[in-house]
């Protein structure tokens, strides 16, 4: 996974950034925030969540599946991994 490592930073602000999310929804829910405030914070969470998975998925798919992997049967093993992983995602 060298390109979890190469991204780090940017994936661990990521992460912050959908934590502050989460303890703001939980906020709003705990002070019975009006409905349109907590579905905002749930959409910007989504939408927060689903940049990180493009961000990785990208990384994944460049370094495992790209023209310079290595091995065409490890490469059809990583296409079998990434399309059940897509498949339980977008359930």
């Amino acid at each position: 996974m060298a390109h979890t490592i190469k991204d780090k930073k940017s994936l661990l602000t990521r992460v912050r950034r959908i934590k502050g999310q989460a303890d703001a929804l939980e906020r709003a829910l705990d002070q019975e925030s009006e409905c349109n405030a907590v579905l905002q914070q749930i959409a910007a969470i989504r939408g927060a969540i689903n940049g990180l998975m493009v961000e990785v998925l990208e990384g994944h798919l460049r370094d495992h599946l790209g023209p310079e992997a290595k091995v065409a049967k490890r490469r059809e093993e990583d296409l079998q991994q990434v399309t059940r992983i897509l498949r339980s995602y977008l359930k």
